[in-house]
């Protein structure tokens, strides 16, 4: 009577094994046909973004381009992280040349003629000089318009400051792309839905920021405190900085060190309304997924980053 039981219990153990790899074949098939569908699909979205971009609306550009991000973003669980970085790629590279060619349309500066100065009539006194005015399209140091791309029209954003409150309102964000550069000790408050976001060599600072509709960039920053909400995260050439974040892909590092995380824990009066126009999802925050470029093993964790322990963590931000 043992045997029979012995080779029952044997039968099931190999009628169990059998089962888990018909179950692991048709996962796998179905993985390898959802990568396929991915690939086609992203192909065909990015041609129309790329064809609007060359003689289309630009806004239907950026709402295809969006919608080419969340197409990403949801595909991230079943492709591989070659595909993922390839898709990253494509959407900053078109992020980018949507950017481009808003700069392009702006309008340009109109020539204005100055005045010559006419000399003094013989014998009569010279008037004192005027103290000088600042051009008009000089902004004081520090507010108003930030430098976009080498040689191109400024963005919305800061540039140059140093230990000051710097702010900027829905009305003033809605959909722009905002760039903050070179900013010493300051502490920046961005409430509205910004288009992108771009923070480089910032030193020291604190930057709040309302939903991004599409990507941000942190490059060559340092010592700051960076609250961020969007779709895609991006830090290069970063160290000593804690990010609050909430991003509905996994965030990306390169060249950066000693960065740390923790969920996205910032309001202000219509914020909801703000993530609502942006397409964010709330529901979906990967903070805690972190993709080191630098660091391609898989069985020990990045030393480039670290979580924030919760009883670390900011709560009020006044």
């Amino acid at each position: 009577a043992v045997l029979p039981e012995r080779l029952r219990r044997r039968e099931a153990e190999r009628q169990q094994g059998v089962e888990r790899q018909r179950q692991k074949k048709e996962a796998q098939v179905v993985k390898e046909e959802q990568s396929e569908f991915f690939v086609a699909a992203f192909a065909r979205e990015r041609e129309a973004v790329e064809a609007l971009l060359a003689a289309g609306p630009l806004e239907e550009a950026a709402a295809r381009l969006q919608g080419l991000q969340k197409l990403l973003t949801e595909s991230v669980r079943f492709l591989a992280p070659y595909e993922v970085r390839q898709g990253q790629e494509a959407v900053a590279r078109l992020q980018g040349d949507l950017a481009a060619r808003r700069q392009q349309l702006q309008p340009k500066k109109k020539f204005a003629f100055r005045a010559l100065k006419k000399e003094a009539a013989p014998g009569s006194e010279p008037r004192p000089a005027e103290p000088a005015r600042p051009a008009a399209a000089a902004p004081a140091p520090g507010y108003g318009s930030a430098e976009g791309e080498p040689g191109g029209p400024p963005l919305c954003g800061f540039s140059g400051a140093e230990d000051e409150e710097l702010e900027l309102g829905p009305a003033e964000l809605l959909q722009r792309d905002v760039v903050l550069s070179e900013l010493r000790g300051c502490r920046v408050l961005l409430r509205g839905n910004a288009n992108t976001l771009r923070v480089r060599d910032c030193r020291g600072c604190t930057v709040l920021c309302g939903p991004v509709s599409t990507s941000a960039l942190v490059d060559g920053c340092s010592d700051c405190l960076l609250v961020l909400a969007c779709q895609q995260l991006r830090s290069h050439r970063t160290r000593d900085c804690r990010f609050y974040v909430q991003v509905t892909s996994r965030a990306v590092i390169e060249d950066c060190t000693k960065i740390s995380f923790a969920p996205y824990a910032w309001s202000y009066p219509g914020i909801e309304r703000d993530f609502e126009s942006s397409g964010l999802d709330r529901n979906r925050n990967n903070w805690n997924l972190v993709d080191d470029f630098d660091w391609l093993a898989t069985n020990k964790p990045s030393p480039n980053w670290s979580l924030i322990p919760e009883q670390e963590r900011i709560s009020c931000w006044d």
